[in-house]
C-alpha cells in the first residue's frame, strides 16, 4: 500500500524480505537483515532453506528478540543468541517436565 517499502537481500540461496513503512530508513533495514542473517548463521551453523522450514519456531524466536513491538530492540547478534539459547533451554526443560508428568500419570 501507499507508504509501504520493501527491502530484500540475497544470501547464498536465500532471500530475506522485510516490509516496512516509510518512516524507516532503507539502509537501516538492510543492516537489520544483515544482523538477522548473521544471528541465524550462528544459530544453525550456516543457515539454509531446510533450517528455516523445519525450525521456523527458532527463527521466530530470533526475530522476536531483534524486533520487539515493531521496534528494533537488539542488534548485537551475540546478545540475541544468548537470549535465544536461554529461551530454548527453558522451553526444553518445560517440555521435559510436562512429558515426565504425563508419563507418570499413565502408569497409575
Amino acid at each position: 500500500g501507499p507508504g509501504t517499502k520493501l527491502v530484500y537481500k540475497h544470501f547464498a540461496t536465500l532471500y530475506f524480505v522485510f516490509v516496512f513503512d516509510s518512516c524507516e530508513n532503507e539502509l537501516a533495514i538492510l543492516d537489520l537483515i544483515q544482523v538477522f542473517v548473521e544471528t541465524l548463521d550462528k544459530c544453525f551453523k550456516n543457515v539454509c532453506e531446510l533450517d528455516i522450514v523445519f525450525n521456523f519456531n527458532k527463527l521466530h524466536t530470533v526475530l522476536d528478540e531483534i524486533i520487539m513491538g515493531g521496534q528494533v530492540g537488539e542488534t548485537n547478534s551475540a546478545e540475541v543468541m544468548k537470549t535465544v539459547q536461554e529461551i530454548l533451554k527453558l522451553e526444553r526443560s518445560s517440555e521435559t517436565s510436562l512429558i515426565g508428568k504425563a508419563s507418570g500419570r499413565q502408569g497409575r
